[in-house]
């Protein structure tokens, strides 16, 4: 993580009846971090939601907060079922993390004691830090959920004693209510911070009324605030190639090359989407917040009604003439893959000419075909000619 906002389709420790409707919202406003407790909807909805937050290029989080050791264990084994991408919570790490171990679902427990409903974090910094020593030493523990704003000491010297106990990253969560308490979790180094009934409860100054403006508002606070984060930067490019001139081709290097892009996201590195720096459903460019750090901004036309995002391009390459790219866009090509003809991906890569071109690469990847089939049965809505 980068500091980033996960918004909690939650309140008051539980999450809301109509999240599924209110992930509208929470997406329109630009969150892509997106989570809700182990409480509140039966399993199959909590399912669907979070199948909502993955096809709209989120990144989806349960929190446990269940205080018995068997309800745990079930959160624990719904993570799973459930497929997110991280695991917020709960107190008995060495009990959860050997069922996580075979499963790419990342683990972030709660340090110190944890006592009540809503939760409340007991014990002092030294104990709270000495805790949180002892879970990150646990090789499948990712990562630690600090209820940092909900103890009753001194929250920004518990919040730097924790960041500093260790070098995974920690979140901060639980009545992160004000832009204050965001700056403080970035300057303390935490990786990123949860709010939900705050925004829920329209505490945030913002431009207009209603849940979207809330979640900009919280985004543009964000930005200001990473620009004083002491959490390291991180930075990646990964690169998969089983196709090498001088060697037999190889079987897993784009497999491998999904795998650790997926790990090294878990650990920070962020798509543009993540990181606050795209805004949907714009009405107006009027009072809109600034993104820090931005220098020129970009403002297209909106498609409603699109099945997917499709990257296309033809180039003339010196060595090997004219080629053509056809994948998904948006966030399934941030990770850059190289050719093969052996494994699926997102993006296939043609010389030209190349008839059918789309039929083997859709063939080549599930996801993609089923897109583009999709999507041909309805009419254009955009087309581009690239040089």
């Amino acid at each position: 993580m980068a500091f980033d906002f996960i918004f909690m389709l939650t309140a008051n420790d539980s999450t809301i009846p109509d999240a599924r409707a209110r992930l509208e919202d929470v997406l329109a406003g630009g969150a892509r971090h997106i989570g809700f407790k182990d409480v509140g909807l039966p399993f199959d909805e909590l399912k669907g939601l979070a199948a909502d937050i993955r096809a709209a290029g989120g990144r989806a989080y349960l929190e446990v907060v269940s205080l018995d050791e068997e309800s745990e264990l079930r959160s624990a084994k719904a993570a799973i079922d459930l497929e997110v991408d991280c695991l917020l919570g709960g107190t008995r790490a060495a009990a959860v993390a050997p069922l996580l171990r075979d499963h790419p679902v990342r683990y972030y427990p709660f340090p110190g004691k944890i006592v009540g409903h809503p939760s409340v974090l007991a014990g002092s910094i030294e104990e709270i830090a000495g805790s949180a020593r002892q879970l990150a030493d646990l090789e499948t523990v990712h990562g630690l959920d600090l209820l940092a704003y909900r103890f009753a000491g001194d929250v920004p010297a518990l919040m730097k004693a924790v960041c500093r106990s260790t070098g995974k990253p920690v979140i901060m969560a639980g009545s992160i209510d004000q832009e204050e308490r965001i700056m403080a979790a970035a300057e303390a180094g935490a990786a990123g911070f949860t709010v939900g009934t705050a925004a829920f409860a329209e505490n945030f100054p913002a431009a207009e009324k209603g849940l979207v403006s809330q979640v900009q508002a919280i985004l543009a606070m964000t930005g200001r605030a990473r620009q004083h984060s002491s959490a390291p930067k991180r930075i990646a490019l990964v690169v998969g190639n089983n196709d090498y001139r001088s060697v037999a081709p190889l079987q897993n290097a784009v497999n491998d090359s999904r795998a650790m892009g997926e790990a090294l996201k878990g650990l920070g590195f962020a798509h543009k989407t993540e990181a606050g720096a795209v805004r949907l459903s714009l009405q107006s460019l009027d009072g809109q917040a600034e993104m820090p750090g931005a220098t020129v901004y970009l403002a297209e036309e909106m498609v409603t009604d699109a099945v997917a995002e499709i990257l296309l391009g033809l180039r003339r390459d010196p060595v090997y003439g004219v080629t053509l790219t056809l994948g998904l866009g948006g966030v399934a090509a941030e990770v850059i893959v190289a050719p093969s003809c052996q494994q699926p991906r997102a993006v296939a890569h043609r010389c030209q000419p190349a008839r059918g071109v789309g039929r083997r690469a859709t063939a080549r990847d599930p996801d993609l075909g089923r897109r583009v089939r999709a999507g041909g049965q309805r009419p254009a809505v955009r087309r581009h000619h690239v040089d």
